[in-house]
């Protein structure tokens, strides 16, 4: 009797957030997502209501441009998609099964232990993962950088220059307008 081999199923995550800046944080986050699946993809978050200063499509456009060293680096699948929806219609609309979700302090926990929640109830058959920040990243968050950034403070260990570009360039707008 001859049995043909199992074909194993791709394992795809799905790492949200409004990356209004994406940081050194949200990278290490996604590097190390990125070596537990076959695909992952990185969901920028279309959410008025957190009043991001980047426009959505050039948020978008910094993910993609720091991904490169960690596409070389774990040699993942790694794409980047905006999402105007609740995440798990984003997941399942991606063919996700897996979010990702990283954690800095107890109160991330607290909030993202709700969501998980809730993401379960809206749809069992996703699971949440929760990823720890390393200890050299987990005092980064996007707000902080905004305003170090907005008093003139060096942004450079927590971003790309790409991103310290452009987050830069929109506080100077913001500034002039």
């Amino acid at each position: 009797m001859s049995t043909s081999p199992r074909t194993q199923p791709r394992r795809i995550g799905f790492y949200a957030g409004t990356f209004d800046p994406v940081t050194t944080g949200h990278l290490d986050v996604i590097e190390r997502a990125a070596r537990l699946v076959d695909r992952l993809i990185i969901g920028v978050a279309n959410n008025p209501g957190k009043n991001p200063l980047m426009p959505l499509a050039e948020r978008v456009n910094c993910v993609e441009q720091a991904l490169p060293p960690i596409v070389d680096r774990t040699e993942s699948e790694i794409v980047v998609v905006s999402f105007h929806s609740l995440l798990v219609d984003a997941v399942k609309n991606n063919g996700a099964h897996l979010i990702f979700r990283g954690l800095r302090v107890l109160t991330d926990f607290d909030y993202e232990i709700q969501m998980s929640g809730v993401n379960r109830r809206l749809d069992a058959s996703i699971e949440t993962v929760f990823l720890m920040a390393s200890e050299r990243t987990q005092f980064i968050s996007s707000r902080l950088v905004k305003e170090i950034a907005s008093y003139g403070g060096d942004i450079s260990d927590f971003v790309t220059p790409y991103t310290q570009e452009r987050l830069l360039a929109r506080l100077k707008d913001k500034a002039a307008g």
